[in-house]
């Protein structure tokens, strides 16, 4: 009990400080601004709310990454386990791949798949078709996957999809989903399948915002169709590219249920958010799960950033 109670006592500094620190924020920013201190009182409850679920658990989790097993602070001991032990640096490795390919595929097919239906016949069915994946958690599209991908040996008849392909035009079964560095694609696959209809949703949307006379002056000039995309459909759709691949992005980097579901992160296919899950509630050392999840969160900020430039540079040019 007096552990627990030590424990717990041990909390509320951290939550106070983090909550009084806000409530010195909002004041601050009030005093600045005449206008915005009757927004203040307003401001308070939701400041406070942030602050007790995203604030101090922010906090706690950085603090905890500084620990072992038992509590006791070890410096940057998990970070160095983190970049030299091999199953660490395969894990980092799989996420940079994971964030690389698909918010680029995603994009690039939703972007061509959004032009080629532009005005077409029956536009409104295509578009559906390739947004239904989206209605799906990751769940669900991790378990339909896992029977499409479903193995079984070579005298057999094969119940998934991909497989039976495969030796209908003469080829040999494969453990598609243990097979590495395959398997990792393959679960790509799956977020890429999610993911294009929204990037094909969005500039969609998009394209149709783009003037129809600057794409007539184009054509006048004698720009084909390639041109009119490159130099007047992409710069007026840029602000959403911007925001379809950072969403993307960040999505990707947070990823976790396919793969678990899919593999549970074994044969080579953990990402960091499931080998932060593995390690802090699996391997019972959730100093390294919160290693893995601030440096989650270092790799989301950039993306963040970036984004919030972005979109205040359209704002001023508006």
């Amino acid at each position: 009990m007096e552990a627990g109670g030590e424990e717990a006592i041990g909390v509320w500094p951290w939550a106070f400080a983090a909550a009084l620190s806000v409530v010195g924020v909002l004041g601050y920013v009030a005093d600045k601004d005449e206008d915005s201190k009757p927004m203040l009182v307003f401001l308070m409850p939701a400041a406070l709310l942030l602050t007790a679920g995203l604030v101090y658990p922010a906090i706690r989790t950085a603090l905890l990454a500084f620990t072992d097993k038992t509590g006791t602070f070890n410096g940057v001991d998990n970070f160095v386990w983190m970049f030299t032990q091999p199953e660490a640096l395969v894990t980092l490795g799989n996420t940079v791949v994971w964030v690389v390919l698909v918010p680029l595929i995603s994009t690039i097919v939703g972007l061509a798949y959004a032009v080629f239906i532009d005005k077409s016949r029956g536009e409104k069915v295509y578009k559906m078709l390739v947004f239904m994946p989206m209605a799906i958690s990751f769940v669900g599209a991790g378990i339909i996957w896992k029977f499409m991908y479903a193995y079984r040996g070579p005298e057999q008849d094969q119940i998934g999809l991909i497989n039976q392909l495969i030796v209908m035009f003469g080829g040999e079964p494969q453990q598609i989903l243990q097979n590495s560095p395959w398997n990792t694609l393959a679960l790509i696959l799956v977020m890429i399948w999610i993911q294009t209809g929204f990037a094909m949703v969005v500039l969609s949307a998009a394209i149709k915002g783009v003037a129809t006379e600057q794409l007539e002056a184009a054509q006048l000039d004698g720009a084909n169709p390639w041109q009119r995309f490159r130099n007047v459909v992409v710069p007026g759709i840029r602000s959403s590219l911007v925001v379809v691949v950072t969403t993307i992005s960040i999505a990707t980097l947070k990823v976790f249920d396919i793969v678990r579901t899919m593999t549970a992160g074994n044969f080579e296919t953990s990402v960091v958010a499931n080998e932060m899950y593995t390690q802090a509630f699996r391997s019972g050392e959730p100093g390294r799960g919160a290693a893995l999840a601030l440096v989650l969160f270092i790799m989301v900020l950039p993306i963040v950033i970036y984004n919030i430039r972005v979109m205040n540079q359209q704002k001023a040019i508006r």
